[in-house]
């Protein structure tokens, strides 16, 4: 696939696009056209790129409030060497299905991976038999898999989307997902109800919730806690204001500052807040990528020799299903001042 011209504009070009609230429509790859992967959680691992995926499969469970119909049964770790926009990828099979994990009745939803010391851990949300979203940790010897899971959820672990960064010698794990992924369950991590409510509109919004791992990387060395994500003046956000977190959360570090993206569910941006501190609080920055086709997106950011990249998925191959996912690779471009460059998800009006 050949790379556009305005891959490598001038910093002049960019920022003026910026300033000019316009999204950038640049060219963006398919990674994997030959089959439904979702939710990519991009590494740099031994000088490879490595993508871990939830998989997508044409369900007989129909469209549910709840999100039953992402029906995901296993996951696929992907690889390539050199430009994401070019290089070769190669599916390096399921890794991880439902059948490997005692305790998972349903949902295999996002996941995510992390290396320490030459072993690698992953780490995905699943519907336990009681119908609760848990978050189970399993290991592997290679950045390819297979994994081995832990025979128990992680203790005091709780609703979806697990993201793992790593500041020096700790680990952090992110996580939470409102409606079906059951954030609004919990107040001070503690299960409220058997039904909990969408949070009203005029509510404070939820955000992720974030703990250190344990040095062995198994279990959550401390309680979690609130993520606080607040506009420029210091405010939290209401759960009606359309850039408020929904799920998908995501660290990457640029310069001094710690970057949280995360998908707006509802409206359907991926948008970004930046901290000092990987416990937050996080100020609001902007978007990054404005809708695209399908009700959801689930992002990462990698940096690849030197040059940076959005990975995510959309629905356009499947002629739109939400359920029926493709992941997808971009360039992202910071600017000088530390704002990221909004890009163009597609989705027509």
């Amino acid at each position: 696939m050949k790379l556009l011209n305005a891959l490598l504009p001038s910093v002049a070009l960019i920022a003026a696009a910026a300033s000019a609230a316009e999204p950038a429509v640049q060219e963006s790859r398919y990674l994997w056209p030959a089959d439904y992967m979702a939710d990519p959680a991009a590494h740099v691992f031994d000088g490879k790129v490595y993508i871990y995926t939830s998989h997508d499969w044409d369900s007989p469970v129909t469209d549910a409030s709840d999100g039953a119909h992402y029906d995901m049964r296993d996951y696929h770790a992907f690889s390539l060497t050199g430009d994401p926009m070019t290089a070769e990828v190669t599916d390096h099979g399921a890794i991880l299905s439902i059948d490997d994990v005692p305790w998972v009745a349903r949902q295999m939803w996002a996941t995510d991976v992390a290396e320490k010391d030459g072993k690698y851990y992953l780490y995905f949300s699943a519907k336990d038999y009681n119908g609760l979203f848990r978050i189970g940790v399993a290991t592997a010897d290679s950045p390819a898999g297979p994994f081995k899971a832990e025979p128990d959820p992680i203790r005091g672990s709780y609703s979806i989307d697990p993201a793992v960064y790593r500041d020096g010698d700790d680990y952090y794990l992110y996580f939470g997902g409102l409606n079906g992924g059951q954030n609004q369950r919990y107040d001070d991590n503690n299960i409220l109800r058997e039904m909990a409510p969408r949070p009203a509109k005029d509510d404070l919004a939820f955000g992720p919730r974030v703990a250190k791992l344990t040095p062995d990387m198994k279990q959550l060395a401390e309680q979690p806690r609130h993520v606080v994500i607040t506009d420029s003046l210091g405010n939290r956000m209401l759960e009606s204001d359309p850039r408020r977190y929904f799920e998908a959360p995501w660290i990457h570090r640029y310069g001094d500052k710690y970057y949280l993206t995360y998908s707006t569910g509802s409206s359907h941006l991926i948008c970004y807040a930046t901290a000092d501190s990987p416990y937050g609080p996080f100020v609001y920055g902007g978007t990054i990528l404005t809708p695209v086709t399908g009700w959801t997106t689930h992002q990462s950011v990698v940096e690849v020799d030197g040059k940076w990249y959005l990975f995510y998925h959309d629905s356009a191959p499947s002629g739109g299903r939400s359920s029926l996912r493709s992941m997808k690779v971009t360039p992202l471009t910071h600017l000088p001042d530390g704002n990221i460059v909004t890009i163009d998800g597609g989705k027509k009006k």
